[in-house]
């Protein structure tokens, strides 16, 4: 069985920084991508940033140049560093991954269980 558990979310001034994680743990073979999404009140579950297995990177329109996606794969560990956090930041931040259990196994999506963020203006 496989879990990811997000971590490091909380309140945080307009203008501040939270740094996120996501560990994967279980049975796990491979990670292929994982990424960040946010879901704000209300509103969709939105792609926040994806990273690759080959680390090339995608983020949305809104965050980019503010947060950074990182990965490292020796703890089975995404992260997300968020800088200059705004009023339109706070959301449940959900990390997803792409693994195989075995080797043998077809690729599956799992998601954690999210993490509050709060911007106080």
């Amino acid at each position: 069985q496989v879990h990811l558990v997000e971590s490091g979310g909380g309140l945080v001034q307009a203008g501040g920084s939270l740094r996120l994680s996501c560990a994967a743990s279980g049975s796990i073979f491979s990670i292929n991508n994982m990424g960040w999404y946010r879901q704000a009140p209300g509103k969709q579950r939105d792609l926040v940033a994806i990273i690759r297995s080959d680390n090339s990177t995608n983020y949305a329109d809104s965050v980019k140049g503010r947060f950074t996606i990182s990965r490292d794969n020796a703890k089975n560990t995404v992260y997300l560093q968020m800088n200059s956090l705004n009023v339109d930041d706070p959301a449940v931040y959900y990390c997803k991954g792409f693994l195989r259990t075995t080797r043998l196994d077809f690729e599956r999506v799992y998601w954690g269980q999210g993490t509050q963020v709060t911007v106080s203006s």
